[in-house]
């Protein structure tokens, strides 16, 4: 179990120093010069000089990466370029926010998919089956962006029983909760669709296994089966589907962080992009990266944990 553990923490290694190099790439190519971004088109050349001398981006290509991935190695995302802060501590402070908006989503998308995951199985075959599959593709077809434009219309402009932006004032519990229903049910309604889907699936396939047939057999009730037996079974595939479930919201929360106004690394990401901060996009890309991947481990270990079948395989 501990080299299964080590290996998959090196894979996970191994992800983000590719996704590392992906980013850094991808901000040199991106068209145009960052000074003038930065700066302004008024800047002086002088100006533009001093700032790409700040920034390093006066070095060669090579020793800009150099000098990255032992910022990194340091655990060190580098600073702001207007604020000279540290990103991590930028990060650090907003990241609160999104995880709390990720796991309200979860807990509530992850809780009615089984529900309707476990009712399409009692009623397999007969209409509510067919109705809950069509209405669990129709979630998954719906952007979370739409969602968020026409819930924020109807229950914050139109009907007024939710706040519209932000995330609550601090120490204001209630308030925070308000604030947090809009945005949690715009990226958690498409994961219910997912859920559903596959606890269905996988509690299906656990209903045709030899075990089932033989407690109906022994005249167990059908209810008990699917709720004690089946479920249980159909635990392990709904695992990794719940894992990446969460990573998803968490890099999927940015719409609504941008639509609600809310604080987050979905806003700051936003807002580093379209000022060209080059340390904050590379530093909350890498810490969303790093959240999603953990998020992976996770579920990859309690999976071995619970069948050994895994881990031996692998």
């Amino acid at each position: 179990m501990t080299l299964y553990i080590l290996r998959r923490i090196a894979l996970g290694l191994v992800i983000l120093l590719i996704v590392a190099l992906l980013l850094f790439g991808m901000m040199h190519m991106i068209p145009g010069d960052p000074t003038v971004v930065a700066l302004g088109p008024r800047s002086t050349p002088e100006m533009r000089e001093a700032f790409r001398q700040m920034m390093g981006l006066d070095r060669p290509l090579l020793e800009q990466l150099g000098a990255f991935l032992a910022r990194l190695a340091q655990g060190n995302l580098g600073e702001d370029v207007w604020s000279r802060r540290p990103v991590l501590t930028m990060i650090l402070e907003v990241l609160p926010y999104t995880v709390t908006l990720a796991v309200a989503s979860f807990i509530w998308a992850v809780a009615l998919g089984i529900v309707l995951g476990c009712a399409a199985v009692v009623h397999h075959g007969r209409w509510p089956d067919w109705l809950i599959g069509v209405l669990s593709v129709g979630l998954v077809a719906v952007p979370s962006f739409v969602v968020s434009l026409y819930s924020l219309l109807i229950f914050a402009v139109t009907l007024n029983w939710l706040p519209a932006i932000g995330a609550g004032e601090p120490g204001d519990i209630t308030g925070q909760a308000r604030a947090l229903i809009l945005p949690s049910f715009a990226i958690g309604l498409g994961w219910v669709g997912y859920v559903s889907r596959i606890v269905r699936a996988a509690m299906i396939e656990a209903m045709g296994e030899g075990y089932v047939r033989t407690l109906r057999s022994f005249g167990v009730p059908e209810r008990r089966i699917i709720y004690r037996y089946a479920l249980k079974q159909a635990f392990l595939a709904v695992l990794s589907v719940i894992a990446i479930g969460f990573g998803g919201l968490l890099t999927g929360s940015v719409f609504a962080e941008i639509v609600f106004s809310r604080p987050g690394l979905g806003k700051m990401t936003y807002d580093a992009v379209i000022s060209r901060n080059y340390p904050v996009v590379m530093g909350t890309v890498l810490m969303t990266s790093g959240l999603y991947v953990t998020c992976m481990i996770i579920a990859d270990v309690v999976t071995a944990f619970i069948d050994p079948r895994v881990r031996s395989a692998l």
